[in-house]
This record gives structure tokens, C-alpha cells and sequence, in this order.
């Protein structure tokens, strides 16, 4: 920005790590400018250096085991050789951070209010009645509603979405002139992250403050930045202006990144799902795939719900007596085809997971019937529920967290076999070794550990050991939610071969609607445990009937830098509770249907 002086400036900026008896560059060369009222994203994969970058601004790595070399001067002064007391005085007022979980940075212990008022007393010599006064309007300038009695209310009674607008609030709290935004936006659902993200816009035009935003979402990035800096593996690889950079990339990886990006509406008129664009091919152009065949007439579905209803009971008072429930799942019905994606989409409570586990009997359903390839779900004893559970596998969203990390990838892959007695230990290593290879990874990485893979890999070993039994129905929770732009694209595409080679079926759990628009044949919205609207992908996108799935459509981000002034101007609001008291009586819901094959919620009586 030509004539002012920029907030923030970095330059030749290095990051080194201790690794044993060695220094290992983490990020090499970096250098920006941010200028006040102006946004840089910076994007890249995970692993790319954009946090370290990040940290390294605010010098909040070990020293002991990091050293920085380079210059950053925040309006003009050099942070690197101030002293740890300075730099705290600087952290405090100048620069502010936001986190991607705000849980990490908020005190359980302590109300939200008290929290922010710390701060103010702390740093503004402010009176309690003084730093309560201006707490109370920071929450309200989050827009976070009933401020005043929320004041007094602690993050664990807060959506995940509120807790992140406390962490503005606390950011904001002393008027930095640079607000860092790391991955703030990536855990939270579609119409949560559409408020943050016009949230963060409105502050900005309001405080006039600079704003480093980290990502790996291209759609984000095409929404809030002015400019944009794209790194890969410690190095900057282009930095442009958003607009210009979107229209005309020039690096290869930049190219891979924005076409890996899923765009929503772009398949909206195939019937069928359709592929990512294949990453390896140089030219960077997509390369469009034929659909899938389509599901044949008058087929009997693999799985059957009618009436699925699953509550959680909640306990309370001297004698730990039921006071409540949790109303997860009520009262839903849906069916899945050979073959078929059936995706169920909506916000974090919904009851889409819950509905994914209630169909395998993880958590036992309250009533309705669940019928799964000739099997009465409901109804099995505990040998014939194992034998069900060989034909329905699920992958979850944290592939780290659901293998073992003691065992290989051997064995994590035979054990399943050997448990069901299916196979000889040498015929298991047979299958594991094709099995490997069917999921894009070499036979040599059998006898690597969980911890030596990326979090795409895990998630291919994820899939592999889903496959191992040969299922006909695979659950897949959130399953390429956490995983970087590229590797999502890979893995969906996996997921879509494999159904084809072995016309596996899928109930895809997602908050991510342009991968759900690709992958699905049909679409499943929820809310408040309900299903709200059913029907094929197509007619779900291009022509949505209930108030909630228009909402949640009109919340996606879209790659398109001339919408980065646009705001939804959505309501602010929670997830209404799913609790309800004991006497409670779920009304009777009403579908119509609006098309062929489908359904929208039309009344309660």
C-alpha cells in the first residue's frame, strides 16, 4: 500500500530447530510487509512452516531449542533482539493471537468474563467495576448475545463458535495494531465459520488493524485476504494479490493447490459423484472423470432405518437420579443402497455421528428398527452383532487416534483377520501387502509405526484396515475433515475408486459441503437430531427447501477473491439445545415431498 508504513515487516526471516546434535531449518527466507487495514493470508499444507512463521513473530518458541535469525519490526521496531520483558509488553498490547482451539487458551476455571477483565486490569490499571463495564461491550462487539449474563458464564458452557469470539474478544481486548489468525476458522462448521470469518472483516473496517491470517482452506483465502503468501516446506513459493494470484497463479504448486480446491456448484448437474482433479499431472488443469454408473432400478437396500431414536440421559442432584435427556437422534428414517453415498450433513450436534454409531450399536439406540443386510440390527446377541460388524467398518476423523501406535501397520492390518479367524498369518500378510498397495502405499511401509506416516497416510492405513474384512457398508465420521486441501482431494478420490472396485457402499459424515456435492448420490440434512431434508445430491444443491440447508449453503466459502467484501450477514445464534425434560413429548414430524425422491420437513403437529 503505497505512502503508508507497514504494521509489520519481515524480513530474511529463518527458523531453525534442534534436532539431537543438529539445527534443521524449519522456514528459510521469508520476508512480507502487512499494512494497517490490510489482510495477508498466508496457505500452504500442513507442515508448509505457516505457524512456525507465525511463532516466530510473536517469539513464543522454546529457545533453547529454536533459533530465529532474520528481522521482524513491528512499526518500526525490531522484535528480535528485545528482551523477554519488552516482548511481553509488546505480545500484550501491540500483537494479539488468536488459536485454531480456543480451548487451549481459555481457563476452564475461570468465567469468560473474569478471564478478559484480567487482562484489562492487568494492562490498563482498570477498576473491576471499569474492566467488567468494557468486557461487557468487547462480548457485544462479538457479537455474542446476552453479553452481560454470559459475563459471568464459563467455556464450557460456550459452542465452539462462541468460544472462538471470546478469543477475539480477548484479542481485541487491548487494541493490537496486528491480529494473527491462526487456522481459526478450520474446526469450526460451515454457517459458525461464515460468522467468524465476517466477524473478523467488520472488527477490521471498525479498528483499522492489520491482520495475518493462516490457513490451508483457499476458500477462506479468496474471502478475507488482500494479499496472499503461499509457503510449501519452509519456503515462500509467490506472494500477489489475492485477485491477481486466484486468476493468474505462476508456480506449479500454487496451480495444484487452487485446483485441488472443491468448489461448490461445480458438479451440481452431474447425477452422479464426481472426481477431484488427478494432483500429479504438471499441467495443473483439471482433468475431468466419468461418473460412476448409475444405481440400478428396483434394488433392495443394504440398510434400512425406520424410527431411529437415540437419546443420552443425564444425571443430577444428591442421588444422581435422570433429570434430562439428550435428544441425539429422534425419530429418523433413511435407507442406503449397494453402491450408493448417502452423506448427512450439518453442524457439530446435529446427531450425524451419533446416528453413524447407533447404526453398529456402539451406543445403543432407544427405539426404531435398524435392518443391515438381512440382519435385524437391534435384535443381535453378541456373537451375531461381531459377525454383523465384519460387513459395516468405520473410519473415524483422527486416524492417529484410532490405530494403535504400538502395533505396525502389519499389524494393524492383519489382527482383524486373525481376531475373526478368516485367514492363516501368512495369508493375512498377503492380503495386507495388496491391501497397502490398494490404497496408494508401498509394501515396504508395513513395518513402519503410525508415527512415522503424514496425516493422509494415516488415513489411507485408516481405510486399508476398514477394508480388511471386506465390508459392504463403510461409515466414514468426519474422515477427510482435518486433512489439507491435496490430501483430502487424494483420499476422496480413493474412497470413490474403491466404491466402484468393489461397490462398497458409504454413509459419509461431513461438515464440508463441496466434498459432500462430490462424493454423494444423495444428501441427508440434520438438525437437532432430525432429519430436515433427504434427497438426491443434485436436487439437495441446486434446489434446496428447508430454511436450514439454504443456510448452510449460503455459508460455504467460495474460491472467488470478488466476494472477499460480501457478508452473508447471517444471524447470530447457537445450535439450539438438544436437552430436553423428562416429560418432554418429541413432536410428530411431517414430510412432502418436493421432488423425486425428495423429501423436506414440512410440520410438526
Amino acid at each position: 500500500m503505497p505512502g503508508q508504513a507497514p504494521v509489520l515487516e519481515v524480513t530474511n526471516l529463518s527458523t531453525q530447530f534442534r534436532d539431537k546434535h543438529r539445527w534443521k531449518t524449519v522456514i528459510e527466507d521469508i520476508h512480507f510487509c502487512v499494512y494497517p487495514g490490510e489482510t495477508l493470508a498466508i496457505v500452504g499444507e500442513s507442515g508448509s512452516g505457516k505457524s512456525v512463521t507465525s511463532l516466530s513473530i510473536m517469539r513464543l518458541l522454546n529457545p533453547r531449542q529454536s533459533r530465529i535469525s532474520g528481522s521482524i519490526k513491528l512499526a518500526g521496531q525490531e522484535l528480535t533482539t528485545l528482551s523477554d520483558k519488552a516482548m511481553r509488553q509488546i505480545r500484550a498490547n501491540d500483537i494479539a493471537m488468536i488459536f485454531q482451539e480456543p480451548m487451549t487458551s481459555l481457563n476452564p476455571a475461570f468465567t469468560v468474563g473474569e478471564q478478559i477483565a484480567e487482562l484489562l486490569k492487568v494492562h490498563q490499571h482498570c477498576s473491576h467495576k471499569e474492566a467488567r463495564e468494557q468486557t461487557i461491550e468487547l462480548l457485544n462487539k462479538v457479537r455474542i448475545p446476552n453479553a452481560q449474563q454470559r459475563f459471568d458464564e464459563y467455556p464450557h458452557q460456550f459452542s465452539g463458535g462462541m468460544r472462538q469470539r471470546v478469543m477475539i474478544a480477548m484479542a481485541l481486548a487491548l487494541k493490537p495494531k496486528l491480529l494473527i489468525a491462526d487456522e481459526p476458522t478450520t474446526a469450526l462448521d460451515v454457517t459458525i465459520q461464515g460468522q467468524i470469518l465476517d466477524l473478523i472483516k467488520t472488527l477490521q473496517q471498525e479498528e483499522g488493524m492489520a491482520v495475518l491470517f493462516i490457513t490451508h482452506d483457499m476458500g477462506v483465502v479468496a474471502e478475507v485476504a488482500d494479499r496472499t503468501l503461499v509457503m510449501f516446506r519452509g519456503h515462500q513459493v509467490e506472494e500477489n494479490t489475492t485477485e491477481k494470484l486466484f486468476a493468474e497463479p505462476e508456480q506449479y504448486y500454487t496451480r495444484m493447490l487452487l485446483n485441488a480446491v472443491p468448489k461448490l456448484g461445480e458438479v451440481a448437474d452431474s447425477h452422479e459423484p464426481i472426481k477431484f482433479p488427478q494432483l500429479e499431472e504438471q499441467s495443473g488443469e483439471p482433468i475431468h472423470y466419468a461418473p460412476q454408473p448409475a444405481l440400478l432400478e428396483g434394488q433392495l437396500p443394504l440398510l434400512e432405518v425406520k424410527n431411529l431414536t437415540t437419546r443420552f440421559p443425564i444425571h443430577g442432584g444428591f442421588w444422581s437420579r435422570q433429570t434430562a435427556a439428550v435428544h441425539a437422534v429422534e425419530d429418523i428414517s433413511f435407507c442406503v443402497y449397494p453402491g450408493e453415498t448417502l452423506s448427512f450433513v450439518g453442524e457439530s450436534g446435529c446427531g450425524k455421528s451419533t446416528t453413524g454409531r447407533s447404526l453398529m450399536r456402539l451406543v445403543e439406540p432407544d427405539s426404531g428398527y435398524v435392518e443391515f443386510n438381512g440382519y435385524d440390527v437391534r435384535s443381535l446377541n453378541k456373537a451375531d452383532l461381531r459377525k454383523m460388524r465384519r460387513d459395516i467398518q468405520f473410519i473415524f476423523q483422527d486416524p492417529f487416534a484410532s490405530l494403535n501406535p504400538r502395533m505396525t501397520v502389519e499389524e494393524t492390518l492383519i489382527e482383524p483377520l486373525l481376531e475373526h479367524g478368516l485367514a492363516t498369518k501368512s495369508e493375512a500378510k498377503k492380503k495386507a501387502a495388496d491391501l497397502i498397495e490398494q490404497v496408494g502405499l508401498s509394501v515396504d511401509m508395513l513395518r513402519r509405526y503410525p508415527h512415522e506416516f503424514s496425516g493422509g497416510q494415516r488415513q489411507r492405513i485408516a481405510i486399508a484396515r476398514a477394508l480388511t474384512l471386506d465390508p459392504k457398508l463403510i461409515i466414514a465420521d468426519e474422515s477427510v475433515s482435518a486433512l489439507d486441501v491435496s490430501v483430502k482431494a487424494q483420499v476422496v478420490n480413493l474412497l470413490m475408486d474403491l466404491q466402484q472396485q468393489r461397490n462398497l457402499a458409504y454413509l459419509f459424515i461431513s461438515h464440508d459441503m463441496a466434498v459432500v456435492e462430490r462424493i454423494s448420490h444423495r444428501v441427508a440434512v440434520m438438525y437437532l437430531g432430525e432429519i430436515v431434508e433427504i434427497g438426491p445430491r443434485q436436487a439437495v444443491f441446486n434446489s434446496p427447501q428447508h430454511p436450514y440447508t439454504k443456510k448452510l449453503l449460503q455459508a460455504v466459502p467460495v474460491a472467488d477473491p470478488k466476494r472477499r467484501h460480501l457478508k452473508r450477514e447471517q444471524e447470530i445464534s447457537e445450535l439450539k439445545s438438544p436437552i430436553r425434560d423428562l416429560d418432554y413429548v418429541a413432536p410428530k414430524r411431517h414430510y412432502q415431498q418436493v421432488g423425486e425422491d425428495h423429501w423436506v420437513m414440512a410440520s410438526a403437529s
